[in-house]
């Protein structure tokens, strides 16, 4: 089953099939986070789609910088 991650700090996506702890390629942040959403339909996304669910999430899951 193929799963879907994103990195916390930079929102880079990268689908596994294995493996459970996932490190991002892009700027080296380990863990990255497990998504909810199926591979299935992140296969079916349009690039526009893709980045608007990504934006999403990192808005969403943002660290508030006040603290």
């Amino acid at each position: 089953m193929m799963k879907v991650y994103i990195c916390p700090n930079c929102g880079w996506v990268r689908t596994v099939s294995r493996r459970k702890n996932v490190e991002c390629f892009k700027c080296g942040t380990q863990p990255m986070t497990l998504t909810h959403l199926a591979y299935e339909r992140y296969g079916s996304m349009s690039e526009q789609e893709r980045q608007d669910y990504i934006d999403s999430w990192m808005y969403i899951h943002r660290k508030d910088v006040r603290q």
